[in-house]
């Protein structure tokens, strides 16, 4: 995991936890405050280590040559949506 991608991951975690701690119930019921705030903890926890060891790859563009490139750029004209092709033929 690179460092950049685990200091977001580490600071969504921080978030969630911050999360729970102002957290209230929507029936104002401190029991259901305190067993939601609970369960926000608990579920952070499990995810977050079920999760810990998947690496995902950087979401930027591969330096590609040639026919590489040339295949990306049609998948990328197929997955445009309809309302813009026809933009891209105006232009």
């Amino acid at each position: 995991m690179t460092m950049a991608t685990r200091q977001e991951v580490l600071g969504l975690y921080r978030r969630v936890f911050r999360l729970a701690r102002k957290w209230q119930a929507a029936s104002g019921q401190m029991e259901d405050t305190i067993r939601e705030k609970q369960y926000i903890l608990n579920e952070a926890r499990t995810l977050f280590q079920k999760n810990k060891n998947i690496h995902l790859p950087p979401m930027g563009l591969t330096p590609l040559q040639g026919r590489g490139l040339r295949t990306q750029e049609k998948l990328r004209k197929l997955s445009k949506p309809v309302y813009l092709k026809s933009h891209d033929e105006v232009s």
